[in-house]
């Protein structure tokens, strides 16, 4: 039997009234919580009922029945320190569980029905189902559920029972658990593959950048190629077409003259005159070094040689006068 002083207490709170009156108002309703509370602490003794107000996250505050203390899961983890809050609508709605926790004894992370809040979401509450659900089947699934699954101590899965070895319950729970095990493995792989895949991405990005800045650099080069391709293509038929025309064996046969000496015409009159100028004074060059090797063979005789020599270079001297004249000094480096 549990000690008298608790169940006077949720006696006294069911029925108190005034302002401290519980929000649980049908009669039927007060003595299932009755009942139920009683269970509970008879089965797990160190659990203390007490009334306090409760903030919903709507705003709405109400004095709810609540009992808290330590569950002893096994010898070798810490006790848990849980609050049980019996909602104003229990026991149709599954009552509020939540895990107290510290600085020095945090809920570990990732922990399938406690969430970092202390608040406890396991297959029993939520599918919790009045009439065949009740606080003390549940306090007694949640001490098996926290001996596989401490939200203390992180505890590697043991292998898995057989489930006729098992109640449903609990095949029920270990299955979620494990299946929320696995999910967050997948999901930890998932996001470690999406950001692999991102920075892969940005920089075939960056290739793709590159390699556009490239196909376009070699297209641009391709069409100054052919740019150039069709210059020379030009330049080589007129190069061809002024061959034709200046060739000696058609220039003989449409003129029956040698006229090689107009294959190459000057750009203007002036030009011409230079031409012509320039011809002459190299006319005279080779004139002198044949004359040379002549009185070094003895051809011509010293006077003949002096007399040609005399008259070559007066007629040098005025060429290159005329030159100069038309030219200027810059002609000079064309005579050397």
């Amino acid at each position: 039997m549990a000690p008298p002083s608790p169940i006077r207490f949720i006696e006294t709170a069911l029925s108190c009234t005034g302002p401290f009156a519980v929000s649980y108002t049908d009669p039927d309703q007060k003595w299932l919580i009755r009942k139920h509370l009683i269970s509970l602490i008879q089965n797990f003794p160190n659990l203390s009922p007490s009334v306090d107000p409760f903030f919903h996250d709507n705003g709405s505050t109400v004095n709810l029945l609540n009992v808290r203390g330590y569950l002893h899961v096994s010898q070798s983890t810490p006790p848990i320190p849980i609050n049980i809050w019996l909602h104003e609508n229990y026991p149709f709605m599954a009552p509020l569980v939540f895990v107290s926790s510290d600085p020095t004894s945090p809920i570990h992370g990732n922990h399938p029905f406690v969430d970092s809040s202390g608040a406890t979401a396991s297959p029993y509450l939520i599918y919790w189902n009045h009439p065949h659900s009740n606080l003390s089947d549940f306090v007694h699934n949640l001490v098996k559920l926290f001996s596989h699954d401490h939200p203390f101590v992180y505890l590697p899965a043991s292998s898995f029972t057989h489930p006729s070895l098992v109640s449903k319950q609990e095949a029920l729970d270990r299955l979620a658990g494990r299946l929320h095990y696995d999910i967050a493995a997948i999901r930890a792989k998932t996001a470690e593959e999406i950001e692999e895949l991102s920075a892969l991405q940005g920089e075939m990005v960056k290739r793709v950048g590159i390699a556009t800045s490239i196909v376009m650099g070699l297209d641009h080069e391709k069409k100054k190629l052919k740019m150039r391709v069709k210059e020379l293509t030009d330049e080589a038929d007129m190069l061809m077409n002024w061959v034709t025309f200046n060739d000696p064996k058609n220039v003989m046969a449409v003129t029956g003259e040698d006229r090689m000496e107009d294959v190459i015409e000057a750009a203007d009159e002036k030009s011409e005159v230079v031409l012509d100028q320039l011809a002459g004074d190299k006319a005279m060059e080779d004139l002198m070094y044949e004359l040379d090797k002549a009185v070094e063979q003895g051809v011509v005789t010293l006077q003949a040689y002096i007399k040609e020599v005399r008259a070559t270079a007066r007629e040098q001297f005025f060429n290159r006068a005329m030159l100069l004249k038309l030219k200027g000094p810059d002609i000079l480096h064309w005579l050397h």
